[in-house]
């Protein structure tokens, strides 16, 4: 089934569901990552951070403590070492456009939906290994570039060059602000 060799990768599990982790720990070693770290809550998992130099972090949105999203910030913000850039596949079991949005806010680079099989998880994983995109940080963000769209910008820069902030000008000949 899987699509590389996975066997080098170093892969954090965040979940505190401790069947559903124990389940994501055998599909990852059925597909051959023979390296995973288990934690079951956000503050765990930033700890392990800390001394396991983790290729990837599978982290659950709602958990008690520290939830997915908090966690995911922390990550991007560093004081985890290396680990501000690592990729980061959040899992839930709400998926919609706002929650795969907020996740993405927060500096995921995929959502993956519950219930999940290993064909779906191996998917993700590659999606997440294959295209690890730009990394932006400004003050208000820190993560994978959220660009969805490879659409080329035909405008003018919308975007203050220092601050980052969102410029609001009209659009010629029909007043309309952007």
């Amino acid at each position: 089934m899987p699509d590389r060799d996975l066997t080098g990768l170093r892969i954090l599990v965040v979940e505190d569901n401790f069947h559903f982790r124990k389940l994501l720990v055998t599909i990852l070693d059925h597909i051959g990552v023979k390296e995973v770290r288990e934690a079951d809550e956000g503050r765990e998992g930033l700890r392990i951070l800390g001394d396991f130099a983790a290729d990837l972090a599978i982290i659950d949105w709602k958990m008690d403590g520290m939830d997915g999203l908090e966690c995911v910030r922390r990550i991007r913000r560093g004081g985890n070492g290396g680990a501000r850039r690592i990729p980061v596949l959040m899992v839930t079991g709400y998926g919609d456009d706002e929650m795969a949005d907020r996740a993405r806010d927060a500096g995921a680079n995929d959502l993956l939906v519950k219930p999940i099989s290993p064909r779906s998880l191996m998917r993700h994983l590659n999606g997440v290994l294959d295209r690890p995109g730009a990394f932006i940080e400004t003050d208000a963000y820190v993560g994978p570039d959220r660009r969805r769209l490879a659409a080329e910008f035909d405008g003018g820069e919308r975007r203050d060059a220092e601050t980052g902030a969102l410029l609001v000008r009209e659009r010629e000949g029909d007043g309309c602000a952007m």
